[in-house]
């Protein structure tokens, strides 16, 4: 009623006031950013896909169990064989997942292998090869801060999503799921928002650089700052979760003094032996363990200190370091024995 107090009141006349469409101002062509903008999209649209996880419910009256959605999150094409790329946080504590492609086709996905200390899931999917188009796979090894870069997704459930940024900074650390470092992270401001995770960031020739997989914000929403695993690393982990179904880590055969231990015993970077495994790589190369003599006294073992060249300071940096070989590569043990540097050949075996 209000507004109906202000409104013109219609024309007492026969002859109306003029209203026409007003026409439309001309336009040179686009950009050349915009342009590339526009080309990288439709290049990798295609390749993105949509997941939607699951999770088991039952049917208070009949007892049925049944599935209802859990959760969204975005993912890649890999191959044509159906497998799909996401974060491992995506698909976590999920009991199936759904997957929807470009062309709004929806395929139930079947778990291939996870890799929670990179935040990596395999899914695969039983569409048609003529349905999946693979993802260009670029590297992180020369990415440059200042380099533009895309990131498409799912945000908060909207399809096929385009953000643009840059390479804010290159080599950052966040914590995977297990708390184990996740290294040499790219850090973006393209806007990266809940449901993005396990989208691809490609560079400006639309190629997969990284996997979007998280944000730093204190209030849960895009705050400038956003994260994607390098998409070296990806090409070295998933490969192997195909394969395997999981990552087969590398073992010397050793227990590590724990990290208060080393502390407390003032020792200096590496990681001290303090057991060897009987009939194990590490035994079979000699490594010497920490150890008590019979009066009390604590006789110095080995620190190792790199692995293949790779300086290693902790346990962590050991096991990252041990992931980029396979069970039975023969890699040089950098030691520090009694004061000196000793190099050792050791052939590793495969973990549990």
């Amino acid at each position: 009623m209000a507004i109906a107090a202000w409104l013109v009141p219609p024309a007492q006349t026969q002859t109306k006031p003029r209203a026409e469409p007003r026409p439309v101002a001309a336009r040179g062509g686009l950009a050349e950013d915009e342009q590339t903008n526009i080309a990288v999209f439709r290049a990798a649209s295609p390749s993105t896909v949509h997941i939607t996880t699951l999770e088991t419910a039952r049917d208070l009256f009949s007892l049925n169990v049944f599935q209802v959605p859990r959760g969204t999150g975005s993912g890649f094409v890999w191959d044509e064989r159906g497998h799909i790329v996401t974060n491992f946080h995506v698909i976590q504590g999920a009991s199936g997942a759904r997957v929807t492609l470009a062309d709004q086709s929806e395929w139930k996905a079947e778990l291939v292998g996870v890799f929670p200390d990179r935040d990596l899931a395999v899914l695969r999917i039983p569409a048609p090869r003529e349905k999946l188009k693979p993802i260009p796979i670029g590297t992180s090894r020369d990415l440059q801060v200042g380099q533009k870069v895309y990131a498409i997704g799912n945000p908060f459930g909207l399809d096929q999503t385009l953000t643009v940024g840059i390479v804010s900074a290159l080599g950052r650390e966040i914590d995977s799921v297990t708390q184990r470092k996740i290294r040499g992270v790219i850090q973006t401001d393209a806007a990266i928002n809940p449901g993005n995770s396990g989208g691809p960031l490609l560079d400006s020739a639309g190629r997969l650089i990284g996997v979007n997989t998280a944000i730093y914000s204190p209030t849960g929403a895009y705050a400038g700052i956003g994260f994607a695993i390098p998409v070296d690393e990806v090409n070295r982990v998933v490969p192997r979760l195909i394969r395997d179904g999981r990552i087969v880590r590398p073992t010397l055969g050793i227990q590590a003094a724990p990290p208060q231990v080393q502390a407390a015993l003032k020792l200096p970077k590496g990681v001290a032996v303090v057991g060897v495994v009987p009939g194990s790589p590490a035994a079979a190369a000699g490594l010497q363990p920490y150890r008590r003599s019979r009066t009390g006294e604590i006789v110095a073992g080995d620190i190792i200190t790199a692995i293949a060249g790779k300086p290693v300071a902790n346990v962590d940096e050991l096991l990252e370091a041990l992931e980029q070989h396979q069970p039975g590569d023969t890699v040089t043990v950098a030691l520090l024995r009694a004061g000196r540097t000793v190099e050792v050949q050791v052939k590793l075996a495969a973990g549990e």
